[in-house]
């Protein structure tokens, strides 16, 4: 005879009473107060939702959704901010952990879970399949997001079903990660997300997609479903936790990195997502005093970062102590994050306090936060030979007719202008990049002299191409550009080909130090 789990559908609720109830019916099934259940679960009205590891001020665009009567939540669950419409179907499982045999790691139950909305898309004649690490596809582009996390003894593992899509009001909502686009080796959001009714030319009733998911559910995991309310505790619970749901406590939850001067920030992608340190420190000590891991990655246990925060704080930031806090806090409480080890962690908070050496050049800190580093030691990121500036054709004049050519005039009517000017004082060779494929060609140039390259492009850019830009094997020192950038506006497809119509502009005080300290250094060689 087959198990029976509760069959639950809580229908529209705003995003508040959702992530509660997610809070509460996993904290019922961890204290064995309900049985295990599928849930079902709706928005109105729509809604972002960021993941429980992310700063929401990174996320979201305040702005338009307040504008449009759009709420904005926090998951208790981790990875990345998603936009949660009415056509949009929720589903989780909420259950015991040992109702789920041979699932011994994360990744592994992602898949194992997938497997029911997979056969129910399957049912509906869409050959979709799992894609690592959280997500189904069919035919290449996206149509249900999947997370989880744990509390005790049970597990909430949730998805999303695309049923129809408003990728305007998603685009609008959301700081999308450009980052993510360029995982899947995409142009554009139709290009990597799609739904049901542009698979099938139609929309089936929220009805008939849920009797498949239930009947999906109950085959791959084998049990039976019986419609049930929610408990008296539940509903309880509800009412108890509700307001803090609804709260800036809960919305921004110490994920907000502090805005004091003296914050050093290092990001980098890694196998599990974007993952991104703010912390300050305590020169004279040596120590740590307070530190911030944001990022979409998928942690367990949840609260797993902050345990790892705690444990960082007010602790000496050399290499070795921190290889064994952040070895331990992963040892014993059990840390796990997909795709992260505890080396990537140390490396990213070791560059972020390596930032403060680029004080020596005159930079603040605030300037120093505006240099990424690539196939560089960033203890010391100015000992290379470097022979080339690089600038982004974007930040010459819309009217200029170099704007797609190489070279400058130095008009002094755009930042390129005295760029060019700096660089060639410094000795370097200055080229305007005119798309990725040209910077490309440019690299292998630069590597055939065993040189490296001052850049100056968005933070969105590196974060985007960063593997392309280790895998070139040239040692670069890349600057933040200011104002509007192609990732911001939509329009990187254009940047790639070098037809974006826009301007930017170079951070030119901070290029001026870099410069200038490259100079003097050039000036000292024998």
């Amino acid at each position: 005879m087959k198990p029976t789990w509760r069959l639950l559908d809580t229908g529209f609720r705003t995003a508040a009473e959702n992530m509660a109830l997610d809070d509460i019916i996993l904290d019922c099934r961890s204290r064995d107060l309900v049985p295990n259940t599928l849930r079902f679960l709706r928005f109105h009205p729509p809604a972002v939702l960021i993941g429980y590891h992310q700063d929401v001020n990174h996320e979201v665009r305040f702005e338009y959704i307040r504008a449009h009567g759009i709420d904005v939540n926090r998951r208790i669950t981790g990875g990345g901010a998603i936009y949660f419409d009415e056509n949009t179907i929720g589903w989780e499982i909420i259950a015991s952990k040992d109702s789920i045999k041979g699932c011994n790691s994360i990744e592994s139950l992602f898949e194992y879970m997938c497997g029911a909305p997979i056969l129910a898309l399957n049912k509906l004649g869409l050959d979709a399949k799992f894609r690592p690490k959280n997500d189904i596809e069919v035919e290449g582009r996206k149509i249900s997001g999947t997370g989880g996390t744990e509390r005790e003894g049970a597990f909430l593992f949730q998805g999303t079903l695309l049923t129809d899509f408003d990728i305007e009001s998603m685009i609008k909502s959301l700081k999308i990660p450009i980052v993510k686009l360029k995982d899947k080796e995409i142009r554009s959001a139709k290009q990597r997300v799609t739904c049901i009714k542009w698979e099938l030319g139609y929309t089936p009733s929220f009805d008939d997609l849920k009797r498949l998911l239930v009947e999906s559910f109950s085959e791959v995991l084998g049990v039976e479903f019986e419609e049930q309310g929610l408990s008296e505790e539940e509903i309880r619970l509800l009412q108890e936790r509700l307001p803090y749901f609804k709260s800036e406590d809960w919305l921004y939850l110490d994920r907000r990195a502090p805005e004091e001067s003296g914050v050093l920030r290092a990001v980098d992608k890694s196998n599990g997502g974007l993952v991104e340190v703010a912390l300050t420190i305590d020169r004279r000590a040596k120590v740590i005093k307070s530190i911030l891991i944001t990022g979409d990655f998928f942690v367990t246990p949840m609260k797993g970062i902050l345990d790892l925060e705690a444990a960082l704080k007010f602790t000496r930031y050399d290499r070795e102590n921190l290889q064994k806090i952040v070895e331990q806090v992963f040892q014993e409480k059990g840390l796990e994050i997909i795709g992260v080890k505890p080396e990537f962690i140390i490396n990213l908070i070791t560059q972020a306090v390596n930032k403060t050496s680029l004080e020596a050049f005159g930079l603040t800190l605030e300037e120093a936060n505006y240099i990424h580093t690539v196939n560089l030691d960033s203890t010391h990121p100015l000992n290379q030979r470097w022979d080339y500036l690089l600038l982004p054709y974007c930040s010459k004049l819309l009217s200029c007719s170099y704007r797609k050519e190489e070279g400058c005039v130095q008009c002094g009517l755009c930042s390129v202008g005295e760029a060019y000017k700096l660089g060639e004082e410094a000795g370097l060779i200055v080229k305007t990049i005119q798309s990725f494929e040209h910077l490309m060609d440019v690299l292998k140039e630069i590597k055939r002299t065993g040189s490296g390259y001052i850049g100056c492009c968005c933070e969105a850019f590196f974060t985007k191409h960063l593997d392309e830009l280790r895998d070139a094997g040239v040692p670069a020192l890349l600057m933040d550009i200011d104002d509007k950038t192609c990732y911001e506006l939509g329009k990187e497809d254009q940047a790639y080909l070098g037809t974006f119509e826009g301007q930017t502009s170079l951070k030119l005080p901070t290029l001026t130090k870099i410069l200038n300290a490259i100079k003097s250094i050039k000036c000292k060689a024998p």
